[in-house]
């Protein structure tokens, strides 16, 4: 018997080390609504700074780090005060630092491509490719559309 473990626990040891293990990552789509809870324009240009708003959602669907998130916040305000609207970006950066918090349930929270209690964990390269991916497959659906 011992002569048996001697033969196959080398060999078990030794393809066990040399089988990687790869769990799939998951992410929930893409989703945004555009400047959520928040008017996306104003009464001349009813979408006068959605754009910034889609890129904002685009970083918090994703996550990351507490770094990350503030960074995020800042652009949308730096978006948003290009638009002509430098008060209005002071307002919503301070929304979003308030209600984007990913410890709160809501669709729009801070990483919502992943479940829920998250927090503020970096992402690893195989979510990150879960997340590239999943991006693609939205921006292809979105090219059918803007052709019509």
């Amino acid at each position: 018997m011992l002569k048996w473990i001697n033969i196959i626990l080398p060999i078990a040891l030794l393809t066990g080390l040399h089988a990687p293990v790869y769990a799939e990552v998951t992410v929930k789509p893409f989703t945004t609504d555009g400047c959520s809870m928040f008017p996306d324009g104003d009464l001349n240009n009813r979408q006068r700074w959605l754009n910034c708003c889609i890129e904002h959602d685009h970083s918090y669907w994703q996550g990351g780090t507490w770094q990350q998130r503030l960074q995020a916040d800042r652009n949308l305000e730096y978006c948003v005060a290009k638009t002509g609207m430098p008060k209005l970006a002071k307002l919503m950066m301070g929304g979003v630092r308030v209600g984007g918090s990913p410890f709160i349930p809501t669709e729009f929270r801070w990483g919502y491509a992943w479940d829920y209690l998250r927090g503020y964990q970096p992402l690893n390269k195989e979510e990150q490719l879960a997340l590239d991916k999943a991006w693609k497959q939205y921006q292809s659906m979105l090219k059918p559309a803007q052709q019509k």
